[in-house]
Order: C-alpha cells, then structure tokens, then sequence
C-alpha cells in the first residue's frame, strides 16, 4: 500500500498531504510562515521558513498517517510561483531573503524595459510581459544590490532557484539543481518554444546562464531526499507551480479546457494544446505542463482580487465575521439596488493591467447596505472571470464558452458559482476534490512511480460534485455585464 507525499508550498503557509493508492487525502499538516514587508512594495519570504516549514508538515503528516518511508513511494512539490532565491552552491545558505512573486521592487526597471522597446520581443520569447511579477527582474536586483552576489554568480558559486528548485536543493543534501518546465516558464528567462533558458533575455538582464537550474519535465526524476531527512531517502517524482498543478488537478488535459482558482486573486488557464498562442489582449502564454518531453500550452489570466473581496467586507468594512456570512446576505440584497464594486484595490489584472486604478463603487442609494455591499462583491468576481474569458476566446478565436472547472476556497458558496454560470453563460463544475493544486502533484509524482493512471485514466477519475448551469435570461446578462463594463471604464478615468 504505496503513498505518495504532496508538499504545497504557497506564499502565506506550507502544507503536505499524503496521498493513498486511490488518490484520496489520507493525512494532512499545514503551517503559516511570516511575510516580510522591509519597505512600501516589497514583499519577502526568509528561505529558512520556507524550508523549516516543508520538513515540519512532511514529517507531521507522515506522524499522522503511521507511515515510514518505505511507505511512501515518491514526493510531489507545488509551489508559489514567479518568487526568486539566490545561494551559495558550496554552503547552501540563501545570500538573501526570497523576493515574492507579490513583490514591486522592479517597477522602475521593467518601465525602463519597456520605454527601451523590449516588451514585445520579451513577449515573443516567453509569452510574458515586462513586469515585477516574473522572477527575470528580481534576479537582476539581487544580483546589483546584494553584496558579493554578481561575483559569487561569475565565478560559479551562486545558484538562482524557484521555491521548487531551492527545496529540491535542500532535500537532496545539494545534490540537484533542477527545476521542471511550469516553474522555468514563470522566470521571464525560458524559450517556451525551444524548451530552453534564452541567452538572449538572459544577456539583456546580465544575468549569468550558470546559476540557472536544469529544467525538466513536470513527472521525471529530481533527486532523492537526505537519508537522514525522513530516515530514508525518498524519490522526488513530480513538480508544478501552483496554478499548472491545479489544472492537472482538474484534469484538464484536452484542449479548450479551462479551470478557474479562487483565492485570493483568481488564476484562470485554457489549455490551448501543443500549439503556443500569443494573446492580443494581454493574457499570458505558458506552459500548462510538460510530460514525456511534450509541452502542453495554456492561456492563463489573473485577477488580483477575488476572495480578498470577501476579507476586505470583514476586515475593512467589518460588515461580516466570517466568509460564509456572505452568501446569505447576498440572498437577501435589494432586487431593486444595482451595486456595482469594482474591486480593483491593488490595481487591475488581465485584461487591463491598469496598476494605477483603485476601487470604486456605482449605484448606491440611501438604502445600500451590508447585503447589497455582500452581493456586488461576489459578482465582482464573476464578471472580472467573465473578463479573462471573453480575452480568452477571443485569442483562441473559439465562440461560446466551455465548462469551466472551478476550486478554491471561493468555489465553496453556491450563490456565488451559480452567479457565475449565469454571467459566463456557460457551465460551472466543481469537483469533489477541492484540493486540486496538492492532487495535481501528487498525479505527476504518482504517475511516474507507477502507482497512478495516465492522464486518461486519471482524468476518468475526476468527480463531479455539483454542476452550475445557468439560469439568467440572455438579455441580463448582457444587460448586467455592460453596467460592469461602464464601471470598469469609469474607475479608470477617475
């Protein structure tokens, strides 16, 4: 009865769940780190929390499940994208803190890019844009402004990793610098289209090719872990980065497949097949997954503010003490009342990409009150989804929406999914399995252990737990959706 051993490591906590023969969750263990705020826009990770963290909830779920290593037949890691370590090859310490994906250090620097006209054939090579998100730009910062780090870097000595790569580092005593295809399509360095690390971006950002890890595929062989670390050494089988992780999680293996997590941004990807297509309407283009050397593309979009929506009624508002709260008032909001929240707190994402706009609110009366603010702020997230996806269909030049498969912890309120279908138009399926960015590695690593199906046999396994159809007469919908578009305009110009 083999297992296999989840890690999850994501930008506030770290979790490790172990898998049974059936796929199913069999133990857990979860624990929060501190962020690291040093200056206004800048956000860290210590490294030595990311690792402590991912050894403590390993060996806790493995405690919890009774298990000893020869139970477990391989490790699967998921990962907080886009964040940037650097380290010394020879003594495994970190030469600073983890800069975080959320981090804007580099503003500066990618508008420099930008006005320098670089952007498009950044683009073309990595199917990203020219913004602090990407890991490039980080690297370059800590490489100026970290003493002794560019030296260290040219001589050989310094390695530059994702969490995944810095982890695997970690587990395996030193013993490989890797990291799989998702998470090297995240940097801003990787040719998604020759599968290698660009010389090109890499010379434009000074970054030495040397410190770059070995990339290989989603499911393939990354090393074994320390024999002191869980008392044997265990085979680490598959990598991901989160929002790559869940679409395998939900088993969207054929093209025109589309998942949606709902967290505290939402990250939605089409799987787009073998074929890589560049947007017209700034989404991004990835690698969805790579396995047996064949690179699956997607279209992803990203909305900052989705659950955080709902944590900004409770704590900015204080309107609700918890998330379920919202669901009921919304049920209960004004028929009469069209509010209209445009929760663009930390700016816009996909399509508009507008960092200087803020939120706003239209429509309010003199009765406007908790249940209508309840109500405007989780159809806020399904009209920006509505957004991602019209650019979507758009770029793949497809009409009609597919099902979309949805996960996350905003997936849980019914109201709000079936607000979804309605706007969208189109089906909202979530699965049983709610866990979906663990189950996504897990599958890669249990896979390449031989112990799970392939990818059909796998997506056989996937289980519906409700259906959303929708309900929503054609012409509200439309109706709806262009007081959404007014306001989104509006809250630019302000």
């Amino acid at each position: 009865m083999k297992h296999i051993l989840a890690i999850d490591q994501g930008t506030t906590s770290t979790r490790a769940i172990l898998f049974g023969p059936d796929l199913r969750p069999v133990a857990s263990a979860q624990e929060e780190f501190p962020q690291h705020y040093p200056r206004s826009g800048w956000v860290e990770h210590d490294p030595q929390d990311l690792w402590a963290s991912t050894a403590a909830t390993c060996r806790a779920a493995i405690e919890k499940a009774g298990l000893g290593p020869a139970d477990i037949a391989g490790i699967g890691i998921t990962n907080q994208r886009e964040t940037a370590l650097l380290w010394d090859r020879e003594t495994g310490k970190p030469l600073h803190n983890a800069i975080v994906w959320q981090d804007r250090r580099t503003s500066a620097l990618c508008h420099e890019l930008r006005e320098a006209g670089h952007e498009e054939r950044v683009s073309e090579i990595t199917g990203l844009l020219l913004d602090p998100y990407f890991s490039g730009t980080k690297v370059k910062w800590l490489l100026d402004n970290v003493e002794g780090a560019r030296e260290g870097a040219e001589a050989g000595r310094v390695l530059f990793g994702t969490v995944d790569s810095y982890l695997i580092w970690r587990m395996t005593g030193g013993k490989a610098h890797v990291t799989d295809a998702t998470n090297a399509a995240r940097t801003l360095l990787y040719d998604i289209h020759e599968g290698t690390w660009s010389e090109e971006i890499c010379a434009l950002l000074d970054i030495p090719l040397q410190i770059l890890p070995e990339v290989r595929d989603c499911a393939s062989d990354f090393g074994l872990t320390r024999p002191d670390l869980f008392g044997a050494p265990i085979p680490i089988l598959g990598v991901a980065g989160d929002q790559q992780a869940a679409t395998l999680g939900q088993a969207c293996f054929r093209p025109g497949m589309m998942k949606s997590t709902y967290g505290t941004g939402c990250f939605a990807l089409l799987n787009t097949g073998e074929t890589p297509v560049r947007s017209s309407h700034r989404l991004l283009t990835t690698v969805a997954y790579q396995l047996d050397g064949k690179t699956t593309y997607a279209l992803e979009g990203s909305i900052f503010i989705a659950g955080a929506v709902v944590q900004w009624l409770r704590d900015g508002l204080k309107i609700i003490r918890e998330a379920s709260e919202t669901q009921p008032l919304a049920e209960r909001a004004d028929p009469g009342q069209e509010l209209i929240l445009v929760p663009a707190f930390t700016g816009l994402g996909a399509p508009y990409w507008n960092a200087e706009c803020r939120g706003a609110v239209f429509g309010l009366t003199r009765n406007s009150g908790p249940a209508e603010f309840a109500r405007a702020a989780l159809q806020s997230v399904g009209y920006q989804t509505r957004d991602l996806l019209e650019a979507m269909q758009a770029d793949w030049q497809t009409e009609g929406a597919a099902t979309l498969r949805v996960d996350g912890g905003m997936s849980a309120s019914d109201w709000a999914m079936q607000f979804l279908s309605d706007i969208l138009g189109a089906p909202v399926d979530r699965p049983e399995m709610l866990e979906t960015t663990a189950l996504g590695a897990a599958w890669l690593a249990g896979h390449r252990a031989g112990l799970y199906p392939d990818a059909e046999g796998f997506a056989e396994s996937w289980a519906l737990e409700r259906n959303f159809t929708p309900q929503m007469e054609a012409g509200e919908r439309d109706r709806l959706y262009g007081a959404w578009k007014r306001a989104v305009a509006a809250a630019q110009q302000a």
